[in-house]
């Protein structure tokens, strides 16, 4: 079993920047690709940004130039820098993976409970 846990939202003025992590912790044997997605009030949860194990990154058109997802494998964490941030950046932010818990078993997927980020003056 996986626990993802959010840091660092809050709340930030247009322009301004937030970087939000995100510790994976538990009983797991390999992770494979992570990523951040968000939900905006009374929208559908979409993508963010997604790195795959080997660091190969995918960005939301809306985000690309403007925010960076990475990750650090030894300590099972992924982290979003959002620059540049915009009214309509604002949403929940979560945290998403998969993760084996043996060789060979099949992929899982996983949530964190999300981050509220709010972009206003």
């Amino acid at each position: 079993q996986v626990q993802l846990v959010e840091s660092g939202g809050g709340l930030v003025q247009p322009g301004g920047s937030l970087r939000l992590s995100c510790a994976a912790s538990g009983t797991f044997f390999s992770i494979s690709d992570m990523g951040w997605y968000r939900q905006a009030p009374q929208k559908q949860r979409e993508l963010v940004a997604t790195i795959t194990s080997g660091r190969s990154t995918n960005y939301a058109d809306s985000v690309k130039g403007r925010f960076t997802i990475s990750r650090d494998n030894a300590k099972n964490t992924v982290h979003l820098q959002m620059n540049s941030l915009k009214p309509e950046d604002t949403a929940v932010y979560y945290c998403n993976l998969y993760a084996r818990s043996a060789p060979f078993r099949d992929l899982m997927e996983y949530w964190g409970k999300g981050t509220l980020v709010t972009v206003s003056s």
